[in-house]
C-alpha cells in the first residue's frame, strides 16, 4: 500500500502546483488578449480555483469510478465549510459583511437545496448535469452583470483582489500548459493511488472521495482563507469558501452525470447531502449570531470543527459497521 499512499501524497502535492500555474497562465493570456478583467477574475480564476476537482471528478468518472467523482464535489463543499472555515476562525476571528450574507449565501443555500433535491431519487443523470450547468452558466452572468454594473462595488473588488499578477504571453503560454499536463498527470496519479487504496482496505470509491480525496483538493481553499484573514480580508476568506462550494456543486459534480450517468449510493442523499445542508446553514446561524456584527469567532470556528470531525467520525463508523 505503500506506492499507492506515496501517488495520492505526489499528486495532491503536483495537482496544488500545477493548479496555481495553470489560473495564472490562462488569467494572464486573457488580459494579454485584451479580455475584461471582471471576465477573467469570474471565470477562469473562479473555475481555476475548482480546477483540482474538476479535474480529478472527470477522470474519476470517465475512469469508471462515479463514487469518487461526486464524493470528491460533495466532500469538498463539507471540508470547506467544516474544516477549513473553521481552522481560519480559529486563526482569526472573521467579521462577514452583511452583503456577503445577503449576496453569496442565499445563492449557495438555494443551490444546495437543488441538488439535494435532484439527488433523492437515488439517480445522477445527463439531465441533472444539464440542469447543473445550465445555473453554472447562469450565476457567472448574474455576478457579471452585478459587479460590471457597479451594483456592488464590494463584489468587483473581490474579483479584481482574486487576480493574479500580469506576465508575458510567452510566460504566460509556457505556464499554461505546464499547469494543464501537471493536473493531468497529478489527477491520474491521484485517481489511481485513491482508488487502489480504497481496494486493499475494503470501502468503497464513494469514502475516499469524501475524506481523502475531498480535504486533499481543498487545500488551496485553506491557504488562501488563512492568508486573506491573516490580511484582515476577511470577506475574501468567506467569499472564497462561499465561490468554492457553488463551483463543486455546478461545475463538479454535474461531471460524473454527464459522463457515467446512473444510480448512486442511497448513503449520499440520506447522509451526505444532509450533512453538507446542515453546515451551509450553520454559516448563517454562526454569522448572524453576533447581534450587528456578523462576526464568525473563534468559538464559531470550533463548532464547524467538531461538526467536520464528527461527520469523518460517522464515516469510519459506516465503514467498521459494514466490515
Amino acid at each position: 500500500m505503500l506506492t499507492e499512499i506515496v501517488a495520492i501524497l505526489a499528486g495532491f502535492a503536483l495537482l496544488i502546483w500545477a493548479a496555481d500555474r495553470f489560473v495564472s497562465g490562462a488569467a494572464a493570456i486573457a488580459t494579454n488578449l485584451g479580455v475584461s478583467t471582471l471576465v477573467v477574475g469570474l471565470t477562469i480564476v473562479g473555475l481555476g480555483t475548482s480546477a483540482p476537482e474538476i479535474l480529478v471528478s472527470a477522470i474519476a468518472a470517465i475512469d469508471g469510478n462515479p463514487g469518487l467523482s461526486i464524493g470528491n464535489a460533495i466532500g469538498s463543499n463539507i471540508t470547506n465549510i467544516g474544516l477549513i472555515l473553521g481552522i481560519t476562525a480559529l486563526v482569526m476571528p472573521l467579521s462577514v459583511a452583511s452583503r456577503t450574507l445577503m449576496r453569496e449565501y442565499p445563492l449557495l443555500l438555494g443551490i444546495s437545496l437543488l441538488t439535494m433535491v435532484l439527488l433523492m431519487d437515488q439517480h445522477l443523470g445527463v439531465m441533472d448535469g444539464i440542469i447543473l450547468i445550465v445555473l453554472l452558466i447562469a450565476v457567472i452572468y448574474l455576478m457579471y452583470r452585478t459587479a460590471r454594473k457597479g451594483a456592488d462595488a464590494e463584489l468587483a473588488r473581490e474579483i479584481i483582489a482574486e487576480m493574479p499578477e500580469t506576465m508575458p504571453t510567452a510566460k504566460a503560454v509556457l505556464w499554461l500548459l505546464a499547469g494543464l499536463v501537471g493536473m493531468i498527470i497529478a489527477s491520474r496519479l491521484l485517481v489511481w493511488g485513491a482508488v487502489e487504496v480504497a481496494r486493499l482496505i475494503g470501502v468503497s470509491d464513494l469514502i475516499i472521495g469524501l475524506t481523502v480525496v475531498a480535504i486533499g483538493t481543498s487545500l488551496p481553499e485553506l491557504a488562501t482563507s488563512i492568508t486573506s484573514a491573516l490580511k484582515n480580508e476577511a470577506d475574501l476568506a468567506i467569499g472564497n469558501v462561499l465561490g468554492s462550494n457553488l463551483f463543486n456543486l455546478l461545475a463538479v459534480l454535474p461531471i460524473a452525470g454527464l459522463v457515467v450517468p446512473g444510480d448512486i449510493s442511497s448513503e449520499i442523499p440520506l447522509r451526505d447531502m444532509p450533512v453538507m445542508l446542515a453546515l451551509t446553514l450553520a454559516i448563517a446561524g454562526v454569522a448572524w449570531s453576533r447581534k450587528g456584527t456578523h462576526e464568525i469567532a473563534r468559538s464559531d470556528g470550533i463548532l464547524l470543527l467538531t461538526g467536520f470531525l464528527a461527520y469523518q467520525g460517522w464515516i469510519v463508523y459506516s465503514v467498521l459497521q459494514s466490515a
